[in-house]
């Protein structure tokens, strides 16, 4: 970015962070917002000059400046740095209101205006405020549920899109099962010397079979292709379908009963319908968290063959106690009785040699 660039939006944060939404507005904040307006304005003067001469309005220089005032007021206001940069907002808008100053102040001065004698109307002069001033088309014009119906056609384009993906995989699978039958059908001797005169080459899935019975194939392929597209994902009914195919109600909802099926085990297996395939499940089985591992005991096991005969019995705090009192005097008994045992006899003139 240039340093005029940089300098504007530095500016410009200014002005908006000194601009509360939701509590007055302070007299030192108004005094910031003025002088950040002020250098804003100093900043983009060589770019008003520029719009001005280009709309021709060089002899009206003061309402034009005003409206580029104006313009850059309406610009901070709309101002959003994740979409554009500051001069991107501004530019425009100053664009919008000197192009309204000039119909307002040359109407019919236009050379093709004069020529077939027409009358140039603004739209900004449709509709007048309360207040009494103009309104523009984008005040006038307001629609409360654009984003909703957006949104909701989005949707509805990815999903015929996604729909549109999974009847194709489900008509290639139809297609690879119709080739591999009709590649295992016995064929005339005549036919089986003619491929074996051939020799080795690069063959085809097709290889073989008889043109005839593919066309055959792909116009069925076609035919359940429509059959599935309405009755499954269309809800078209069975007879509007029978009407229109010629097939009877009970070969309808055969075909459909078995792509479902089908349709179902494609969404599972790919990973491009792996949304599909999640939403298709039940919502308890989707919440279901998976069971917790049994928390590992410190006993042993007494189903296995070496502990039947063992047994575990709890012992609780008085049981302790009475097993350690009863350790401590079998300890003393014992070195009590250690102490009377009878040893070798030592004489005293012994212990002094």
């Amino acid at each position: 970015m240039s340093k005029t660039t940089i300098a504007l939006e530095a500016a410009v944060t200014i002005v908006i962070e000194n601009t509360p939404k939701d509590a007055k507005q302070t007299a030192r904040q108004r005094a910031e917002v003025d002088r950040a307006f002020a250098r804003i304005l100093k900043l983009i003067a060589p770019r008003i000059r520029h719009f001005i001469r280009q709309y021709g309005l060089t002899a009206h220089w003061d309402d034009a400046e005003q409206c580029c005032a104006i313009a850059v007021h309406r610009a901070i206001q709309a101002y959003e740095p994740e979409k554009a940069q500051f001069t991107t907002f501004v530019n425009w808008q100053i664009r919008g209101e000197l192009q309204s100053l000039r119909f307002r102040l040359m109407t019919d001065q236009r050379p093709s205006a004069k020529k077939v004698e027409a009358t140039t109307v603004s739209l900004s002069a449709i509709a007048i405020s309360p207040d009494g001033e103009e309104m523009s088309p984008e005040a006038m014009i307001e629609d409360e549920d654009a984003l909703a119906r957006t949104e909701a056609a989005a949707s509805d384009y990815l999903a015929d899109g996604a729909i549109g993906s999974l009847i194709d995989a489900y008509v290639d699978h139809l297609r690879t099962v119709g080739i591999e039958q009709l590649r295992r059908r016995p064929r005339p001797k005549r036919e089986e010397a003619a491929l074996r005169r051939e020799g080795p080459r690069l063959r085809l899935a097709t290889h073989g079979i008889d043109p005839a019975e593919l066309e055959k194939l792909e116009a069925k392929l076609q035919r359940d292709r429509e059959i599935v597209a309405r009755r499954v994902f269309q809800a078209s009914t069975l007879d509007d379908l029978s009407l229109e195919t010629g097939i009877t109600k009970e070969r309808i909802r055969q075909i459909t009963k078995r792509a479902a099926k089908t349709i179902a085990e494609i969404a599972i297996a790919d990973p491009r319908f792996s949304v599909m395939a999640e939403y298709g499940q039940p919502a308890t089985a989707r919440r279901r968290q998976p069971a917790a591992a049994p928390a590992a005991s410190i006993l042993p096991d007494p189903k296995l063959p070496h502990n039947r005969l063992a047994r575990v019995e709890a012992v609780g705090p008085a049981a302790l106690a009475q097993a350690a009192a009863t350790a401590s005097k079998d300890a003393e008994a014992e070195t009590v009785e250690a102490i009377h045992l009878p040893g070798p006899a030592v004489s005293p003139s012994a212990s002094l040699h």
